[in-house]
């Protein structure tokens, strides 16, 4: 893999304003604008046709996204905030990230809304809001080729301006050092990955949920919530790999308890987590 050279620009001279990122030798852009900067913004790039992200925070505190396709993005984005006005909208979005390119037309971005749509389902680390899309978009082998190198490169600019929204869970290997989470029932296996601590599909965990659980540690206690709700845990039993952001949330989600997943993540030899 080659390195990748990007430029960031921040448009207003802050990190909370427009930021523009662009690959080199790539005629793509992405535009990440915050919701309170959509009405007022009259730049031609963001006119063009595309895909963009709008990011939500649920009320249970879940990260959710919606993706969408436009030929004039800008306008789609200020169709959202009218849309929301009305009530044809429950999701309140704080910021968008649009990606144009030069040669984009309707079949393409339908493509690539699809395609995205399915990325993102499948990475699992966002609820997506979009219902829909279209599927019967009929392309040339050249077309569909030059639309999965704009996804790479749309994966490598969504994650450089911080969201993992398309970035898939990581994958045990033949080095993988394992650790587990054995207690009140519960028999968990995991990894250390890069973004915190992957939970391994068939582990199982505590059926039982301690009140201190919803007391001392309620974000971890919806998350078990919204685990369920999502089918990534069934019957008590995680049904795919899922990536926790450190291992406290992971063991605790596991337990049914408040927890320090330092201690309570142990090697096969029984060496606590901060031990190795």
């Amino acid at each position: 893999m080659y390195g990748k050279s990007i430029e960031l620009f921040l448009v207003n001279g802050t990190a909370d304003s427009l930021i523009t990122a662009e690959l080199s030798n790539w005629n793509g852009e992405a535009i990440k604008i915050p919701r309170t900067e959509v009405l007022e913004c009259n730049r031609n790039d963001i006119k063009g046709a595309g895909v963009y992200f709008l990011f939500c925070k649920e009320d249970d505190g879940e990260d959710a996204v919606y993706i969408g396709e436009a030929e004039n993005c800008l306008d789609r984005l200020k169709q959202h905030l009218r849309d929301f006005q009305i009530d044809k909208e429950d999701y309140y979005w704080n910021a968008a990230v649009v990606f144009v390119g030069r040669d984009l037309n309707k079949a393409l971005i339908r493509y690539l809304e699809n395609r995205l749509v399915d990325i993102a389902r499948e990475c699992g680390r966002y609820k997506v809001l979009t219902k829909n899309t279209y599927k019967k978009t009929v392309m040339k082998e050249s077309q569909i080729a030059s639309m999965e190198e704009f996804i790479d490169n749309i994966k490598i600019l969504i994650a450089t301006l911080g969201y993992n929204v398309l970035k898939a869970i990581p994958q045990a290997t033949n080095d993988t050092k394992y650790i587990y989470c054995k207690r009140a029932g519960a028999l968990a296996t995991g990894f250390i990955s890069k973004e915190g601590l992957t939970v391994l599909k068939g582990s199982k965990v505590s059926e039982n949920i301690a009140d201190s659980f919803i007391r001392r540690s309620k974000s971890y206690y919806n998350l078990r919530n919204q685990l369920e709700r999502d089918g990534i845990i069934v019957a008590g039993v995680f049904q795919k790999d899922y990536e926790f952001s450190a291992p406290s949330a992971a063991s605790s989600v596991v337990l049914g308890r408040p927890s320090n997943g330092n201690v309570e993540w142990k090697d096969e030899n029984g060496i606590i987590l901060k031990e190795l």
